[in-house]
């Protein structure tokens, strides 16, 4: 199953689930203030480039396990 990101519409938090394709549309709870309302975002996604140095570096969005927010293992603000 793939995971989506959700809006809530009521405090704004973004948040990520894993859901079936036919449910991704479907509304859901926000985790943080419980409200119902939460809405499917445009996720970005992350690709990476190999310096030539051979370090990886993060190009055009943020990786998986920092969720659009400032991550240590990629480096993403």
């Amino acid at each position: 199953m793939p995971v989506y990101e959700y809006v809530c519409q009521k405090c704004d938090t973004h948040f990520d689930l894993l859901r079936s394709i036919s449910q991704a549309d479907s509304e859901t709870c926000c985790p943080h203030c419980q409200a119902g309302g939460a809405r499917r975002a445009l996720s970005r996604f992350a690709s990476f480039s190999k310096s030539s140095d051979g370090s990886t570096t993060s190009v055009g969005g943020s990786c998986g396990s920092c969720s659009g927010g400032s991550c240590g293992s990629c480096h993403y603000h």
